[in-house]
C-alpha cells in the first residue's frame, strides 16, 4: 500500500465549503481507505491506497460533490513525493529574515510551458518564487496576506489546478505520512 496525503483546495476559507474534518475522515474510511487522519481544517488526509492517482482523485472529487454538493479540486501526493518536495526547496528556511514565509503551491499536474511564462511575467518586486514540476515555491518576503501572489493567480497563469500550504503544515504531512 501506498501512503498519499490528499489537499483539497478551496475548503473551510472564509465559510465557504465547508466539510467537518471528522466527518472528511469518515467519507475516506467509507471509500475503503486504511490509516486515514486528517490534519488541521484545509483538508489535508493522510490515506493509504494503491489506486492510480487520476482515477483516486476522481472517485474522492466525486464523493465529496455527493455528499456534500459542492466541487473541490483534489491534489494528490505520495508520502515520498512531499519529501522530495522538502528537499527540492529552492530558499534556504534556515535563513529567512522576520515576517517572510516559505508556501509550497502544490499543482495538479506539471505546467505547459506557456502558462510558466505567463506566471514568470508576473511583476511582483517583493516576493520570490520558483517553479519546480508540479510545485511552485513561494517566498513570501512581508507575509502571504499583503502578496498579490494568490493560489489563484497561479493558478489562472499557469492553467492548472493548485492548493498552497505553508512551509510547516508541509513538514507536518510529512511526520504524518511517516507515523
Amino acid at each position: 500500500m501506498t501512503m498519499r496525503i490528499a489537499l483539497l483546495r478551496g475548503i473551510n476559507v472564509s465559510g465557504q465549503n465547508p466539510i467537518k474534518m471528522l466527518d472528511l475522515k469518515q467519507m475516506f474510511e467509507t471509500l475503503g481507505f486504511s490509516q486515514v487522519q486528517t490534519y488541521i481544517q484545509t483538508g489535508n488526509v493522510r490515506f493509504e491506497s494503491n489506486e492510480d492517482e487520476p482515477e483516486l482523485r476522481q472517485r474522492i472529487q466525486q464523493e465529496i460533490k455527493s455528499i456534500y454538493g459542492f466541487s473541490v479540486p483534489v491534489i494528490l501526493r505520495t508520502v515520498q513525493e512531499l519529501k522530495q518536495v522538502i528537499v527540492n526547496c529552492p530558499f534556504s528556511i534556515n535563513e529567512l529574515s522576520a515576517g517572510e514565509n516559505v508556501y509550497v503551491a502544490l499543482l495538479l499536474e506539471a505546467p505547459l510551458q506557456t502558462g510558466i511564462d505567463r506566471l514568470l511575467t508576473f511583476d511582483n518586486a517583493i516576493d520570490d518564487f520558483r517553479i519546480q514540476g508540479r510545485e511552485v515555491y513561494i517566498l513570501y518576503r512581508q507575509g502571504s496576506g499583503r502578496s498579490n501572489l494568490t493560489n489563484a493567480l497561479i493558478e489562472k497563469k499557469l492553467g492548472v489546478s493548485a492548493t498552497t500550504r505553508n512551509w510547516n503544515t508541509v513538514n507536518k504531512l510529512v511526520l504524518m505520512g511517516k507515523e
